[in-house]
């Protein structure tokens, strides 16, 4: 499954100019998470190299996870990647051993490697719902054995990030990250779900029933606010296990997040 030729002519980049927002430390969540649970992968790699898909107007990201990757693989690689060609002229002085910009888009600019990684922030967000799954497809393909594609959605101060993991078979985890000190109640999170669910936050969908069970147990969990915004959040967190398939426990949910097999959110078939 290719995307749809009107984001495409010739040889051109597959895709769109992105807006290009960015700001230093956006995506921490994000790379922690990765680092958490991908990190083992990252150093059993023969190459681990990662790409940063559509940095955006500044290199920042991109300089980050490299920085993050390397506490968990001292030998990763990370290759920014953006469509518009004045974004990566503009990155290029920040290459260094280990980091480097190219041109391109979905395709992920052919080498003869191919990446362990690819994190793909707020780059789909003005793609139509119809365009994801094949996205997704033309990344997968172009993942290591074992890869992990990582696409998802943050504010611009990367408070509030929900992001989607996919390895070369298919999507399998959703991710609920928060700074919980600004966090009224789960359901904030649902304007960063990601393309493939946004549209889908109504009821009758999956993940329309988790948000609700989610500040259900939330607001029940409301006597453990005066230990922090933590402990009601594990609280909370631990009651929705009974109900939902978490794929994460308590260190990971004292980070302010929240993992989801894909199946038991994943979109009604036909709607």
């Amino acid at each position: 499954m290719a995307p749809p030729p009107s984001r495409s002519v010739g040889t051109r980049p597959v895709g769109a100019v992105t807006r290009g927002t960015t700001n230093p430390n956006r995506l921490r969540r994000m790379d922690r998470w990765i680092t958490a649970v991908h990190g083992s992968a990252l150093r059993r790699s023969d190459d681990p190299l990662a790409v940063d898909l559509g940095y955006g107007a500044a290199p920042w990201t991109a300089v980050e996870l490299l920085r993050r990757l390397r506490t968990a693989a001292s030998a990763a690689e990370v290759v920014g990647i953006e469509i518009e060609p004045a974004r990566v002229a503009a990155a290029k002085p920040y290459e260094r051993p280990g980091l480097t910009f190219r041109h391109g888009g979905f395709e992920v600019p052919p080498t003869d490697r191919r990446p362990v990684l690819i994190r793909a922030a707020n780059v789909l967000r003005q793609y139509d719902e119809a365009e994801v799954a094949a996205v997704w497809h033309r990344l997968r393909a172009r993942l290591a054995p074992g890869g992990l594609l990582v696409e998802g959605t943050c504010d611009e101060i990367g408070r509030r990030h929900v992001w989607v993991a996919l390895d070369p078979a298919g999507p399998r985890t959703v991710t609920f990250a928060t700074r919980l000190g600004s966090l009224g109640r789960p359901s904030d999170l649902a304007e960063r779900l990601p393309k493939a669910l946004i549209h889908r936050n109504v009821p009758g969908e999956p993940v329309h029933a988790f948000l609700r069970d989610f500040d259900r147990a939330w607001a029940a969990a409301a006597p453990y606010a005066p230990l922090g915004a933590r402990q009601r959040w594990i609280t909370a967190v631990r009651s929705i296990s009974v109900d939902w398939p978490l794929a994460d426990d308590v260190r990971r949910w004292r980070q302010g997040e929240v993992t989801v097999d894909w199946a038991a959110l994943a979109p009604r078939p036909g709607t």
